[in-house]
This record gives C-alpha cells, sequence and structure tokens, in this order.
C-alpha cells in the first residue's frame, strides 16, 4: 500500500526519515559487529536497543517499519531456505545428526523446565526452549573462515547441526503458533500436524515440477540471468509465504521451504548463484536489518533486572545445555569427548531465527515482554563466547593431534600459469598433493612436462579448460599468470564453477585499489602478504639467480622468520613441510618448531641458519 492509499484507508503512512535513520543504525552496528567477528543482526538488535526506546529514544518505531521488517524477514528466509545444501549434510551424515539432536533436545528440555520452575506458561516455555536449541550458521561461518577450518570433520558437522536445529526450530514454531492459533488442545494439535502433513506434500510436489517449469520458461522465452531469477525467488518465496498461511501455518515456514524447494534446478547454476546473492542483499542486506533493530525497541531493561534470576538460569542452560547435549549425543560417532564439546562450544551462538521467533511470538501475545527480553539478551551473550570457545577448543583439538580433516575433502592443487615460478611452486608440491598445471602457451606446458609435471594446455578464463585441469578436486587454486586481470577473470570463473574454497592470485608489483576490490568480492585473497613479482621471480629462475632451498625452523626462530618470509624481499615462501603433508604457505597461519620451509631464494641468500639448497 502506497502512503497515499495507507492514508486514505486510515491507516499511518511510512515515515521516510524515520526509515533513514533505522537503516543508518542498523547499518551501523552491523559493521561494528562484523568488524569484531560477530554477526551483523547482534549489532543491529544493540544499535535498536541503545538508540531505541529502552535507552536513549533517538529511534521510535511504527507500522510502516513493521511492515517492512515483516517483509525483510519472509524474504530473509526465503534465502535461508536457499542456503540448505544437502550435500553439506549428507557429508556430515551420522556425526551432524547426532550433534544436531543433542544440541538441541538438551537446552530445549531445559529451556523448557527452567521457564516452567519460575512460574511462566508452557507456551512461553516451549518458546524460550526452541530459542536456546537454535544454532546460528551464520556465527560460526565467519570464524570458520578465519580458522580455515573449511575442510575439517567438524566444519561440516556445525554447518549441518546449525541446518537441523534452525529446521527443527522453524518446525516447532510452526507448530506453536498454530497450535495456539486453534485454541490448543488434543484435535488442535491433530488439525495442525495434518496440515503440516498436506504442507510438506505440496511443496516436495512443487519441488519435482518447478525445475521442469524453469526449463521451459527458459527455452520457450528465453529467461534467464539473475534479475529474472530474483523475480523468481521473491515470487516464489511469497507465493510460499503465502500458501503456508492459508493453511494455518506461519509465514516464514512457506518462505523457507519455498527457498528449498527453488534452490536447484530451477534456474541455471549461474542465474541462481547471482539471485541469491542479490536476494542477500536486499533482505539481509536492507530490509531484515529493520525488524531487527526495530526488535530491539521491544527491550524492556527494568524487565531484564526484575527477571535477572531466569536470564542468568536460562544463559546457564542454554551454554552448558548445548555443550554437554552435543557431546554426550557425540559419543557414539567414535569421534572423542573431546571434539564433542568443541563443536558443542561452537554451536553454542545463536543468531537471527530466534529473534525472529520471539519477536512473532511477543507481537502475537504468546510471549511477554520479559520473556521476549530474556532471550533477546540470552542470544547476545551465547553468540559473543563462540569465536572464544571455537578458538580455544580448535587449539586444543590441533595441539593433541584430533583434529580431523573431512573425509573426501578436496586437496588438489591447481596453478594456473606454468611459469619458473608456477613450475617451482608445483615441484615443491607434488611429492604430498595432486597438482596439475593450467597454461595456454604450448612451449611452456611442454617443458613443464619434460620436468615430471602434470600439465593442462588450455585458457584458464573458460570454464571447460579449468575443469579439464580437475578443478572440481582443488582444494587451492593459485594464479599465477603475470597478467593481473587474467588472473582476476580466473578467480572469478573458479570460485562461480567451482566453489575453490581457497584462491590465491598475483595482482602485479602495484596493483590497483579496483583490483583489490574485485579479488575481495570473489572471495580470494592477494598471493602473498605483500605484491609479488611474479615475472622477477620467474626471470630469476630461468636465468639461474634464484633456485628452491630449504629454511628449518627452530625453537626460536617462528615468529621472526614468518614476519620475514612474509615481507618477501629475500626469499618468496612457496611451501611449509609440517610432518608427512605440504601445506602451500599462503595458506599457514603460523610457523612451527620443526617445520621445513620451501623457498625461491636469490642464489647465496639464506634467512636462517639452517638453510640449505632444496
Amino acid at each position: 500500500m502506497t502512503p497515499m492509499l495507507a492514508a486514505a484507508a486510515g491507516a499511518p503512512a511510512l515515515d521516510m526519515f524515520a526509515l533513514c535513520l533505522v537503516l543508518v543504525a542498523a547499518w551501523g552496528g552491523g559493521q561494528l559487529a562484523n568488524r569484531l567477528g560477530y554477526p551483523a543482526v547482534l549489532g543491529e538488535l544493540l544499535a535498536g536497543i541503545v538508540l531505541g526506546p529502552p535507552m536513549l529514544g533517538v529511534l521510535a518505531s511504527g507500522a510502516g517499519l513493521v511492515a517492512i521488517g515483516e517483509l525483510g524477514i519472509v524474504l530473509m528466509m526465503v534465502y535461508i531456505g536457499t542456503e540448505i545444501d544437502m550435500a553439506d549434510l549428507r557429508r556430515a551424515s551420522r556425526a551432524g545428526l547426532f550433534a544436531a539432536i543433542g544440541g538441541f533436545f538438551v537446552p530445549f528440555a531445559g529451556g523448557v523446565a527452567v521457564t516452567l520452575a519460575f512460574g511462566f506458561d508452557l507456551t512461553a516455555g516451549l518458546f524460550v526452549g526452541a530459542a536456546v536449541g537454535v544454532t546460528s550458521l551464520a556465527t560460526k561461518s565467519r570464524i570458520l573462515a578465519d580458522l580455515r577450518l573449511f575442510d575439517t570433520r567438524i566444519a561440516y558437522v556445525l554447518v549441518a547441526g546449525a541446518l537441523l536445529s534452525d529446521t527443527a526450530t522453524l518446525l516447532l514454531f510452526a507448530g506453536i503458533t498454530s497450535v495456539a492459533a486453534e485454541g490448543g488442545g488434543v484435535g488442535s494439535m491433530m488439525v495442525v500436524g495434518v496440515r503440516a502433513v498436506v504442507a510438506f506434500a505440496i511443496f516436495g510436489a512443487a519441488g519435482a515440477l518447478a525445475p521442469r517449469v524453469g526449463t521451459f520458461l527458459r527455452e520457450r522465452f528465453a529467461l534467464d540471468g539473475p534479475r529474472w531469477g530474483l523475480g523468481v525467488l521473491i515470487a516464489g518465496g511469497l507465493a510460499g509465504a503465502a500458501l503456508a498461511e492459508a493453511m494455518g501455518l506461519h509465514a516464514i515456514l512457506g518462505a523457507f521451504l519455498a527457498g528449498m524447494v527453488l534452490r536447484r534446478g530451477v534456474l541455471t547454476p549461474r542465474a541462481e548463484r547471482g539471485a541469491t546473492e542479490l536476494l542477500e542483499r536486499l533482505s539481509i542486506g536492507v530490509l531484515a536489518p529493520v525488524f531487527f533493530t526495530t526488535a530491539g525497541f521491544a527491550i524492556s531493561l527494568p524487565a531484564a533486572r526484575e527477571n535477572l534470576g531466569l536470564l542468568l538460569a536460562i544463559i546457564a542452560v542454554a551454554t552448558f545445555g548445548k555443550i554437554l547435549g552435543t557431546a554426550l549425543f557425540y559419543l557414539p560417532t567414535g569421534h572423542g569427548w573431546r571434539e564433542g564439546l568443541v563443536v558443542g562450544g561452537a554451536m553454542n551462538g545463536r543468531g537471527a531465527v530466534e529473534i525472529v521467533v520471539a519477536g512473532i511470538g511477543l507481537e502475537q501475545g504468546l510471549i511477554g515482554p520479559e520473556v521476549f527480553t530474556v532471550l533477546v539478551l540470552m542470544a547476545i551473550v551465547t553468540t559473543a563466547s563462540v569465536p572464544v570457545l571455537l578458538k580455544v577448543g580448535v587449539e586444543w583439538l590441533r595441539g593433541r593431534g584430533e583434529l580431523a580433516d573431512v573425509a573426501g575433502r578436496r586437496t588438489g592443487v591447481l596453478i594456473v600459469g606454468a611459469g619458473p615460478l608456477g613450475v617451482a611452486w608445483a615441484k615443491a608440491l607434488q611429492s604430498h598433493r595432486e597438482v596439475t598445471l593450467l597454461d595456454r602457451n604450448p612451449d611452456r606446458c611442454a617443458r613443464a612436462r619434460a620436468a615430471g609435471l602434470e600439465v593442462v594446455l588450455g585458457d584458464a578464463t573458460d570454464a571447460d579448460a579449468l575443469r579439464a585441469a580437475s578443478a572440481d578436486k582443488a582444494g587451492l587454486l593459485l594464479a599465477l599468470t603475470a597478467n593481473a586481470e587474467v588472473n582476476l577473470i580466473v578467480v572469478e570463473v573458479a570460485r562461480e564453477e567451482f566453489t575453490i574454497r581457497e584462491v590465491r592470485a598475483a595482482l602485479g608489483l602495484a596493483p590497483s585499489d579496483s583490483a583489490q576490490m574485485l579479488l575481495e568480492k570473489a572471495g580470494a585473497q592477494p598471493l602473498g602478504a605483500v605484491p609479488v613479482d611474479v615475472e622477477g621471480w620467474g626471470a630469476r629462475l630461468e636465468r639461474g639467480e634464484a633456485s628452491l632451498s630449504s629454511l628449518s625452523v627452530t625453537e626460536r626462530s617462528p615468529e621472526d622468520l614468518k614476519s620475514r618470509l612474509d615481507a618477501g624481499l629475500e626469499a618468496l615462501p612457496l611451501v611449509v613441510l609440517r610432518g608427512d603433508d605440504a601445506i602451500p604457505y599462503p595458506l599457514v597461519m603460523r610457523l612451527r618448531a620443526g617445520d621445513e620451509v620451501v623457498t625461491v631464494a636469490t642464489t647465496g641468500v639464506g634467512l636462517a641458519a639452517g638453510a640449505s639448497s632444496y
């Protein structure tokens, strides 16, 4: 409804200035939270608490803001649905399922019991239980990336646990609100159960039919691309939300299921990636922050003080229930109680879903402001613990040699550019990893092949050439051509078509700001801490002025040697030999005593005692 129509109908129009203030506050709070390593939703909530009615009163809500926030949540749930990847769940398999069960139901039961013990009704207890059972995926994704844990078993377990717990929370929430709307009782529960079964059947049928419809529209009307895909996701998500509401279920469940239905097959892979990125920006970047910031308005600080005992009890149940419940149910997996504790600590973060659930419960009168306040503050406190718990836990497992890689992880290395530097890097890795070189110069390919290396002749900016070079098996891509623009194109194609997790690219000795921005946008990083002179090092290798050498890391040298190697002045580090493994240097966070660092060094230059030819 437009402002004029709204005013004509007697409804308050949208206050554009109020919307502007809320968006600016949400953006500022979200950016601050991200810089501190937390999800933006926490910063948005805190912005609403500090700048809204609970404290300063600078911001105020209104009917228009509420409507925009509700639309944002519906679209956000569509986006979350598109992010559900069944392949990730299958990779975690039994371990992820056990972690999700223990990490959800143990704190859920504790949350219900504590809420009832403090004199609240069962409905409030169920809301609290669902909220403490949630695990936020967004919280951990950032930390997993920072700690380079994506190819470890605990990463896949955490992803599976988060997705399963979010799904369980949404289903439970839909049941609670539907039963409450029906008036409660066994009969109401049976009616809601039947509706849920019918709804899942309809969405299942839609999932089977949607890819065929998508193919027909593409072929018949040439409809493709991100903008078309965005329209499909929004229209499909709103249709799913409307269908769920028509069946007596909540709109966010329908939007979530619609996102799962539309995730694959309806759009081409390129259109799907572009559309989900646009949907993420629209929902999580613009509309949903309005909901979370205005949700902070509903916090009651007096209620928090009056219910301090309940708040502390819920935080304790949420934290210890999540950690101990996950560890207990994790034991049958055979992966050990230590890994179970680390997974439980990492699953202690909350985020968006339980705030959405609590906000809707407050709006519908199913919980009061005191329970809502407790849930929001619990989410903030428990999420703040995750970076510390996960980092300490990972170091604990790593120190004991118990940080396990996931079965079937992608360990191959693809090097684009078979020049002297690319060949040197491949030689340093080939005895420990599957390495493939890709170059469009036949002479370079012939020389690399003569050196006993796996080489593919082709243009790396073409997806077919990357596929022939086993890009689908690579966990790391190094773009080592002397042309920064070519490297950027390679990065974009590799990330979009093959989802290679670790991508590093040489941007020349004087990389432009735009090149660095494009690299960051593609989810990749520069080749080194300082610009790498690919052409210069290659020329020195050809003339015999540089060669491969090995440096031993002693007890006293790790930090000093790392800083000197990162500077890249005396030598270019390529690989760290650690035990039976060879780790490409760009992936090494710190050196340890006993490591061997393979470098390309100018002949006659040694960085440390123990430097030797390789």
